[in-house]
C-alpha cells in the first residue's frame, strides 16, 4: 500500500531533519518516496506503477507520496523543482534522488541496485 506522508509523518518515519543535518534513515525497511502534486500528468502516470510495487514488495520495501501543495517546507528541504522526483532510500547508504516518470523497469532497477531488494 502507497502511504501518504505529510512533513510530521516524514519526521517521524524517514528522518527528522530539524534535529539532525546528517542523514538518518528512521524506517526498518528502504522505501521510495514520490514528490508529487494532484494536478501533474506524469504524476498519474507513476501512481499506478507505485501502487504495484507496493504490492510486488510488500513486506521487502515501503512506497510513500508526498504532496508537494500541500507540504512545501518538506518539498523544499529536498531541493523539489521538478515533479515527479523520487527519493530512493536504502537502509545504510545515502538516499538518491531520480526525476521524472520512470517505467516500471526503471523502478525494479533501481529498487535492485540502489535499494538492494530482490
Amino acid at each position: 500500500m502507497v502511504e501518504t506522508l505529510t512533513t510530521q509523518d516524514f519526521k517521524e518515519k524517514v528522518f527528522n531533519y530539524d534535529e539532525s543535518q546528517q542523514w538518518n534513515y528512521k524506517g526498518d525497511l528502504p522505501c521510495i518516496i514520490d514528490f508529487y502534486a494532484d494536478w501533474c500528468g506524469p504524476c498519474k502516470m507513476v501512481e499506478p506503477i507505485l501502487e504495484e510495487l507496493a504490492k510486488e514488495y510488500e513486506r521487502k520495501l515501503r512506497v510513500y507520496r508526498v504532496n508537494t501543495d500541500q507540504e512545501q517546507e518538506l518539498a523544499g528541504v529536498f531541493g523539489i523543482r521538478s515533479i515527479p522526483s523520487l527519493l530512493f532510500v536504502p537502509l545504510n547508504e545515502q538516499p538518491q534522488m531520480a526525476v521524472g516518470a520512470l517505467p516500471k523497469d526503471a523502478f525494479k532497477q533501481a529498487i535492485k541496485e540502489v535499494l538492494k531488494v530482490e
